[in-house]
């Protein structure tokens, strides 16, 4: 009897347990690795902090990223209607399917666990991989921008250091092992840098809608607003960045283990990130091209320029610095998000014997995958300062920019995939297609690159390198768990319920 056709009707009449034995008795070791990696696997030690407003501020914190607002400003006022566009096609689609996959997989991994039952472990792996390291990726973009805002925390007079490669590496280095510390440290501790991030996040947007109110009431505007965006070359790889700016809930999916009750909480949670998200993004936007015109706002420093131009037409100095500190905290609690939520799949991994073994450890104190979350940010540190090789720094931030954006996107095939096979046909559909686009847009290079062939080759490379050594990591570790595994892929068995 074929092995495949074995474990089907194991499946059909066995309990799990049962059908674990038959496969051993009636199959070849390669498969039964298969059929134990596709088991639910245990979360040992992790506790149950989060409940529905812990996920509303962790979900806000993780989606929102402050800088896509000034590379939306530069674009002009047409980038409006593509957030709405965004929220609609990408956002609300991407909410819908976490939300049905975690009540699903409630369990720490997230979309590895969902790439890993519907596709089967390599797959997983490669899922797990990838969106790992695009977040390893954006660290250092991120942490650029950020830093590059903190500048003005001090004064105008300290502007100049905004460009200043020793200072914006110094200083990202800091503002990631501060997020990453705070994690490290418990949910408990943690979940407050997040929830400090959100609420910062909640203030900004206020904030900035107030100053463009009254900016927009002594002088008028200093955009005109049209509802068409720009089509030309020149934009086409920030469309890539709108969409990019939407994903995030995805990390709260990751947190399924440590969430009270996942299939109340996470609904509720999505919806109310996903609104204010949309409000958010647009509302702030707008803002920002009412005080300066698009031209005058830069990607990197566009919001500091906001601040000191507002500060002068209003008379407030404070202004500047006051907005400044706002973006630097919502950017330490975004960075706590995306770190705690992501350290959680080289967990699950490590627990599948897919990654060395103390990826699985959890600190005996604080309850958390700290092995994880230290080799994170070891690879983002590294790969902070291997960026500024070879061309400007804004080319290096737009660089890191679009090799983030290639491989962040590559995981929400298999996610979109998983929510196809839950039932959500139509949030994959939509979901699939604005991945696909984002993912083209994002190699035509922005009018900063002054090395296009440097721009491609790096993403070429960086890319290529992202999925080989995932490769050869799953082979390597596969092999050395069970000698007689290969990790050419091959079909999974069958899905079984108890």
């Amino acid at each position: 009897m074929p092995c495949e056709l074995a474990i089907a009707i194991a499946a059909a009449v066995s309990s799990r347990a049962g059908l674990i034995t038959f496969a051993i008795l009636n199959c070849n070791p390669e498969v039964v690795y298969d059929l134990v990696l596709s088991m639910e696997p245990a979360t040992p030690g992790l506790r149950r902090e989060l409940g529905a407003r812990d996920l509303t501020l962790f979900a806000i914190a993780g989606i929102i990223g402050v800088r896509w607002i000034a590379s939306a400003a530069h674009a002009g006022s047409g980038s409006i209607l593509l957030w709405l566009l965004a929220a609609l096609f990408f956002l609300i689609p991407l909410s819908i399917a976490v939300a049905a996959l975690t009540a699903r997989d409630p369990g720490a991994g997230g979309m590895y666990l969902w790439s890993r039952r519907d596709f089967g472990p390599w797959h997983g792996f490669l899922c797990f991989w990838i969106y790992w390291m695009s977040t390893v990726i954006w660290f250092p973009s991120a942490a650029m921008f950020y830093s590059s805002a903190a500048v003005f925390t001090l004064g105008s007079r300290y502007a100049a250091l905004a460009n200043n490669r020793m200072y914006l590496v110094a200083a990202s280095l800091l503002i990631i092992w501060i997020a990453l510390g705070t994690n490290i440290v418990g949910m408990k501790i943690g979940k407050w840098t997040e929830n400090l991030g959100a609420i910062s996040t909640w203030t900004l947007g206020i904030m900035l809608a107030v100053v463009a109110f009254l900016i927009w009431k002594q002088r008028g505007s200093a955009t005109h607003f049209h509802l068409l965006p720009d089509f030309n070359w020149g934009t086409v790889n920030f469309w890539a960045s709108i969409a990019y700016g939407m994903t995030g809930m995805e990390v709260a999916g990751l947190m399924g283990a440590e969430m009270r009750n996942p299939a109340r909480d996470l609904p509720r949670a999505a919806w109310i990130a996903s609104v204010f998200t949309t409000l958010f993004y647009a509302g702030s936007t707008a803002a920002l091209l009412v005080v300066l015109a698009p031209e005058k706002i830069s990607d990197l420093n566009g919001l500091a320029q906001t601040g000191q131009a507002a500060g002068e037409i209003l008379g407030a100095s404070w202004l500047s610095s006051c907005l400044a500190a706002l973006v630097l905290c919502s950017a330490i609690g975004q960075f706590g998000s995306l770190a705690s939520g992501v350290a959680r799949m080289p967990f699950a991994a490590g627990a599948d014997h897919l990654l060395p073994e103390p990826f699985a450890r959890i600190h005996p104190r604080w309850a958390t995958p700290w092995i994880s979350i230290l080799t994170f940010g070891a690879l983002a540190s590294v790969l902070l300062i291997a960026v500024q090789l070879g061309d400007t720094a804004q080319a290096a931030y737009q660089t890191t920019v679009s090799l983030m954006v290639i491989s962040g996107f590559l995981p929400f095939l298999y996610i979109f995939g998983s929510a196809w096979k839950a039932g959500n046909k139509l949030s994959a559909i939509s979901g699939w297609a604005v991945t696909v686009l984002a993912i083209v847009c994002a190699v035509v290079p922005t009018s900063e690159v002054t090395r296009i062939w440097l721009f491609e080759l790096k993403l070429a490379l960086g890319t290529a390198a992202v999925i080989l050594s995932a490769l050869a990591v799953y082979r390597r570790q596969s092999r050395l768990t069970y000698p007689a595994y290969s990790a050419t892929p091959r079909p999974s068995p069958p899905a079984f319920h108890n």
